[in-house]
């Protein structure tokens, strides 16, 4: 564990954090730079009300006193924060290194403010792969053929139940990677996020925090 990239999520999740008011219904992700958002949420002591995208995230939460509900009693987010493997200039973001990005797409896309925290190294020039994906078992061997080169990974299952792998070939554009991705029968969900879904990244570097607004 890097203390220098520690401080930087701390950095990052911190100043999301600020940005959660009282009454609020928030989206938690999942993965290491959420964990430093959730002590950063409890200090505020506000009244919250959460959704988690993991039973770790959400687990994590009850232990620091922050109320989960089960999504089902919202139909809209007030704001949704979650970290990124990657962040392209363009607001592409890859996501998905801890299993839920599936439930992470559902969470952003219904939220009216969806923040992404990072640390410095997450912003990169062109997306690359790996690209996450979660898989339905039934027809597992088509499904892989279909999406070659794909290896699955030796993970626990998605929150779901449903296996993950990761594409390993040829990004390019990844909005007509996501489309390929997404139609081939057996993909549950892949780990690309549009630039749509994001309204702004906030990333720290040393000791502050860079913010890129990309939608209002």
């Amino acid at each position: 564990m890097n203390p220098k990239i520690e401080a930087e999520k701390r950095l990052a999740a911190e100043a999301a954090a600020d940005l959660v008011e009282a009454g609020m219904a928030v989206g938690l992700g999942t993965g290491s730079t959420v964990a430093h958002l959730l002590p950063a949420l409890a200090a505020r002591a506000f009244d919250i009300r959460c959704v988690a995208t993991s039973v770790a995230t959400e687990e994590a939460a009850r232990s620091q006193g922050i109320a989960v509900d089960d999504f089902a009693e919202h139909g809209r987010l007030d704001i949704a924060i979650d970290g990124a493997d990657q962040v392209a200039p363009d607001g592409w973001l890859v996501k998905g290194g801890g299993a839920a990005h599936t439930r992470e797409k559902i969470v952003a896309a219904a939220a009216d403010r969806f923040v992404v925290i990072a640390d410095s190294t997450k912003p990169v020039d062109a997306i690359s792969a790996p690209i996450p994906l979660e898989l339905l078992e039934f027809g597992l061997a088509s499904t892989l053929h279909a999406l070659e080169p794909t290896e699955l990974r030796d993970v626990p299952r998605s929150p779901d139940g449903n296996l993950i792998a990761d594409y390993l070939g040829e990004v390019g554009e990844p909005a007509a990677l996501a489309t390929r991705l997404a139609g081939v029968p057996g993909v549950v969900e892949h780990g690309l996020f549009p630039p749509e879904l994001v309204s702004e990244v906030l990333v720290g570097r040393g000791d502050s925090v860079e913010r890129i607004a990309l939608i209002d």
